[in-house]
């Protein structure tokens, strides 16, 4: 008889971030996958977006694993994170039962409650606008959150990730957004359920 106890445990983490153009959606998933793999972990991201640059439907999915990634796209997202209403309207109820959906709290008004995961939400434009000057940066306050609260990359590998994918100019203000969003999470962040 075969002892299966010897055998890796293969951990798969899917993560799907969904908004529209010029949220800086497709940067986000980049830096993430980009950390993921500072971290020695194996990480695939992909993305699809509307016609339009900016206004139009952003997706950027990113898949994590310890393991060979056979499949990249996201099946069931263990994290979401919304950054429009109808980002949630379309994304939100593809979370995983006991996974996280993340929105942020002044684009998402709305939230059905056919949604079967744990919901956050984080004031990333709010914060972003009015301690950061810049809504652009909205993406790294959410992903600053997302980390903090769920712990899928580690913050250093986020500033890594930023320094080597972000553009120059933008580096330093996209390194306090996700600083900012760290901490707003380990000190304000409750689940919600509706």
């Amino acid at each position: 008889m075969q002892n299966y106890s010897r055998l890796p445990v293969v951990t798969r983490t899917e993560i799907r971030i969904a908004g529209f153009g010029g949220q800086g959606i497709i940067l986000a998933g980049i830096v993430l996958g980009q950390a993921a793999i500072h971290e020695g972990k194996k990480a695939v991201q992909t993305q699809s977006y509307g016609a339009e640059t900016r206004g139009g439907a952003a997706l950027s999915e990113v898949v994590i694993s310890n393991e060979r990634i056979d499949y990249p796209k996201v099946i069931s997202a263990d994290i979401a994170i919304t950054m429009s209403q109808e980002s949630f309207e379309k994304y939100g109820s593809d979370t995983k039962i006991g996974g996280a959906l993340f929105v942020d709290a002044d684009l998402v008004t709305s939230i059905s409650a056919a949604n079967r995961a744990a919901i956050y939400r984080v004031p990333a434009t709010k914060l972003a606008a009015e301690e950061l000057k810049k809504t652009l940066v909205a993406n790294m306050v959410m992903l600053g959150a997302v980390t903090a609260a769920t712990k899928c990359v580690e913050l250093d590998s986020l500033r890594m990730s930023l320094r080597e994918v972000a553009p120059k100019a933008s580096v330093d203000l996209n390194t306090r957004a996700l600083e900012r969003g760290f901490e707003w999470a380990r000190t304000n962040l409750i689940t919600q359920s509706t």
